[in-house]
């Protein structure tokens, strides 16, 4: 016969093992919220006109240029202006990334140690421009906190890499509850030194998306960093492109 410390400790095992591991709950919320931010963020096509700021030592300057991207892994940009950088092409194919100078009239390729260097002097690396994976699949994520930004309600996600040989092993993203919109991050390297952060604002209604209508990226390497705005003007969505516009031959034309 059972006494009643037998039949209390039974009742207890049955009724946790009815009930949800706390950490597969919040591991399953978690990428629900991250899948929920990839498909407002990403799309089959888009084409963005925007502007760059960059805030230098000597001054501000702005950069102007024009971007197709197809899927996560095809990219094309051409930049418009100033006159120094107009014709200035990128393209990015999978893990490749050339870029093309009207003025050398030459096509180079940029890899390894080069890719983390800045993007015509702003907070900006390759690696960074190069970033378009969906979250879900290069990040575990865990729910560690709501916070308010900007007065709104966020969900405070910490973002650990899948993989070795990411630029960021380590972030921390805000992303709103309604909108599914990060509206500010943290990125860190494989040591938890604080790398990048970024914040987004301006926030704008394209075709029922909530989308950032500018974007302040800060180096926190970098002594004295202003940041660099990046400002979007026009975006489309799920719009064709031709193929010719994602090859090599794009580059010098």
């Amino acid at each position: 016969m059972m006494n009643k410390y037998t039949i209390l400790i039974l009742s207890l095992a049955i009724l946790l093992s009815a009930l949800p591991s706390d950490a597969q709950e919040n591991q399953q919320s978690a990428f629900d919220i991250l899948d929920a931010v990839d498909r407002n963020m990403l799309a089959e096509t888009k084409i963005v006109k925007s502007r760059m700021i960059v805030h230098g030592r000597r001054g501000d300057r702005t950069v102007s240029s024009q971007t197709w991207i197809h899927g996560e892994n095809r990219a094309f940009t051409e930049y418009l202006s100033p006159a120094r950088e107009k014709g200035t092409k990128m393209l990015r194919l999978d893990d490749n990334l050339w870029t093309y100078s009207p003025r050398s009239d030459r096509v180079i390729q940029i890899s390894g140690h080069m890719l983390r260097q800045s993007v015509m002097g702003s907070d900006l690396s390759y690696e960074d421009m190069m970033e378009q994976d969906k979250l879900t699949d290069v990040y575990e994520a865990i729910i560690e906190d709501s916070e308010l930004i900007d007065d709104r309600d966020c969900w405070r996600l910490l973002l650990t890499g899948k993989e070795e040989g990411l630029a960021y092993q380590i972030r921390k993203i805000w992303i709103d509850k309604d909108w599914y919109l990060p509206l500010k991050e943290q990125r860190f390297g494989h040591s938890g030194k604080l790398l990048k952060s970024t914040k987004l604002s301006d926030v704008i209604d394209v075709d029922g998306r909530k989308y950032p209508g500018k974007i302040i990226f800060k180096d926190e390497l970098k002594s004295g960093s202003r940041g660099t705005e990046w400002i979007i003007d026009e975006i489309e969505f799920d719009v064709d492109i031709p193929e010719i516009k994602f090859s090599k031959a794009s580059l010098k034309k």
